[in-house]
């Protein structure tokens, strides 16, 4: 019996000796930011004295007290609810397209992945040299079909569709994810829904959106997450369109130009916790992040499951 015992515990040990390294990284690189991020949020805190218990004040101030917050959330979410679909069809389109490419198609594959390896940064800022209202090449080229350009950048109203425009230019990553999901469709489910006189809009119904729907599902997912994260692109290009070339150090206050239209979540938590050094409140900012972030992936997770129902 005791032999027994203490053979179990030697294969617990040795199990636990294969899964520390991952432990301790989980440990050290996920949980403790997060339990101390969740004990920051309850503080006053600016990096220079000791944190001050102050309870719920900080989440009381961000969901009553702060209009910017606010902005920034429905920036955010206009982007999550337009830039996610957008990219994902544009995506599963130009996937759908190499599939029937015949020729040349590995060219036409590296043409549209090489905007993806495009730095974020020099990306946008490309992006926003190119639609300038008075001088960038995309309103000259309007003009000459007698089209008044809008002010893309430097308007409220076209700022983020803007940006919607520079996410579906590099969206050849997740092309790549698509097309791999396509050519890995069984040929014979479209050789039997042929035969039954399924077209291709049914074809593509039925047998190709339904084999691929882990796909689709992980593209929804890592793209919700990715947008409610949106930052990069969104700084640079409001700093580079209000005359600033850098952001960072001091030059924050251009963040959301023009008018706060681009202002996103990520942003108004970075100007909180690394200009105005009120890191409390900018944790209690990530918490909430990190909270919708995971509802919306069980939300996902669950509408999943019953797309999937429905097609079996």
């Amino acid at each position: 019996m005791t032999s027994a015992v203490d053979g179990r515990w030697r294969h617990r040990l040795t199990v636990l000796s294969f899964m520390a390294p991952a432990l301790i990284g989980i440990t050290a690189f996920f949980l403790y930011p997060l339990l101390s991020a969740i004990y920051f949020s309850f503080t006053r805190f600016d990096l220079l004295t000791a944190p001050e218990w102050v309870g719920w004040r900080n989440y009381v101030h961000l969901f009553a007290h702060d209009p910017l917050a606010v902005k920034a959330a429905l920036n955010t979410l206009w982007l999550v609810a337009v830039l996610v679909p957008v990219r994902m069809l544009a995506a599963l389109g130009t996937a759908l397209a190499l599939t029937w490419v015949r020729r040349g198609s590995g060219f036409f594959r590296t043409v549209f992945y090489l905007p993806a390896l495009a730095p974020p940064v020099a990306a946008t800022i490309a992006f926003v040299f190119l639609f300038n209202p008075a001088t960038g090449p995309v309103n000259e080229f309007l003009a000459w079909f007698g089209i008044e350009g809008p002010l893309w950048f430097d308007s409220p109203e076209w700022a983020k569709p803007s940006l919607v425009l520079l996410g579906t230019w590099a969206v050849g990553d997740l092309m790549v994810i698509f097309l791999a999901a396509l050519l890995a469709v069984p040929k014979h489910l479209y050789e039997a829904a042929e035969i039954d006189g399924a077209g291709p809009f049914q074809r593509f119904r039925h047998v190709t959106l339904p084999s691929i729907s882990p796909v689709l599902l992980f593209a929804a997912i890592t793209g919700v997450i990715q947008t409610l994260q949106y930052f990069t692109q969104a700084a640079v290009a409001a700093s580079v369109a209000s005359g600033q070339a850098t952001t960072g150090g001091g030059i924050s206050s251009t963040f959301g130009y023009p008018e706060e239209s681009t202002l996103t979540y990520p942003l108004h938590l970075y100007v909180s916790g690394f200009r105005y050094y009120d890191m409390g409140y900018a944790n209690a900012l990530a918490v909430v992040l990190f909270l919708v972030a995971f509802a919306v992936t069980l939300v996902l997770l669950r509408r999943f499951r019953e797309f999937v129902g429905s097609e079996r």
